[in-house]
């Protein structure tokens, strides 16, 4: 057999994210000939419609940045859908200045808790976040009486969210901003190589001096803010904030990062591969909306592409260097 240059070869995490990259282009290319045939138009191709599916993205994005944390240290947090929801329900509520940081404490709040439940309490975080998931959503309903929110979005959660600089959506920065600081934390700092080792084996991790439970409190309060920072936009995009809003973002959010190429056990992944399952989630959703799928048919398709994607990802041996 002729052996390829080193320089071209993939290496373990490299080649997750050409996979995923491969199927965004075919869903891409399917799309366009799909509406072509139905339509006699190509609208994915379009720089409008693509920089409108970035912009819906784009809060996706944040909530899978803050996921792929957590699952990197071989946890989950199923707390997000009311925890996103509570934050905007709350800033809608008290509006003026104090919005936006609300909404962002509200999130910090959360994922402390959760933190604090797994790492000292040491309940599975599947359980307890899922508790902490059930009862923000009770506080919530207790809060609105069980009726619809008569509060809108602040100004400013509507500039961030739904306005425009320079041609480019406001959201996309918000994005952009978040990511450069995932990004930061994970390759530059001590905190990252402390997550990933974690994630690899926290035994050892701890026997090497990390400070593992005060790493997982963190890992998790950053998941909970970013989901507070997406529901702050996600309210100021909707003009309102709604019972239930987080829902439509956990498979979702889990998706993206496991197509991405992180390992749902944790220690390995790359936040580039995360950013493609994103855009390949929404580029999916919106063929799927154009071929007229129910929703009931799109959650379907979203587990079914975790288990594949699990499969053809989760069965290599984590590093336990």
């Amino acid at each position: 057999m002729i052996a390829l240059p080193r320089a071209l070869t993939l290496s373990r995490d490299d080649r997750p994210i050409v996979i995923a990259a491969l199927f965004l282009v075919a869903i891409l290319i399917a799309g366009t000939v799909y509406t072509w045939v139905r339509f006699g138009t190509a609208p994915l191709l379009s720089p409008t419609y693509l920089l409108l599916q970035l912009q819906i993205g784009a809060f996706l994005g944040i909530v899978a940045a803050g996921m792929m944390i957590v699952i990197l240290i071989s946890q989950i947090d199923l707390s997000t859908p009311w925890t996103l929801t509570a934050a905007a329900m709350m800033a809608t509520a008290v509006g003026g200045p104090w919005a936006i940081p609300l909404s962002l404490a509200i999130g910090l709040a959360i994922g402390i808790v959760n933190g604090v439940g797994v790492a000292y309490l040491r309940v599975p975080s599947m359980i307890f976040t899922l508790g902490v998931n059930a009862v923000m959503r009770g506080l919530m309903v207790a809060h609105t009486g069980g009726y619809a929110p008569q509060t809108g979005a602040t100004p400013l959660m509507r500039t961030l969210a739904a306005e425009r600089s320079f041609g480019i959506p406001n959201a996309l920065f918000v994005w952009l901003g978040v990511s450069l600081v995932i990004v930061l934390i994970l390759q530059r700092t001590a905190l990252g190589r402390y997550i990933y080792a974690i994630g690899n084996k926290e035994a050892a991790a701890y026997l090497a001096g990390v400070n593992t439970k005060f790493v997982t409190v963190v890992c998790f309060a950053l998941c909970g803010l970013t989901a507070g920072i997406a529901g702050a936009l996600l309210a100021g995009y909707s003009q309102k904030a709604y019972q239930g809003m987080g829902d439509a973002y956990l498979l979702p959010s889990i998706a993206a990062v496991v197509i991405g190429g992180t390992n749902i056990l944790g220690g390995r992944g790359r936040y580039l591969g995360t950013l493609i399952g994103v855009i390949l989630i929404v580029l999916l959703n919106s063929v799927l909306s154009i071929m007229d799928m129910p929703e009931a048919g799109r959650q379907v398709i979203y587990g079914s592409v975790i288990i594949l994607m699990l499969l053809v990802y989760g069965r290599g041996e984590r590093v336990t260097s």
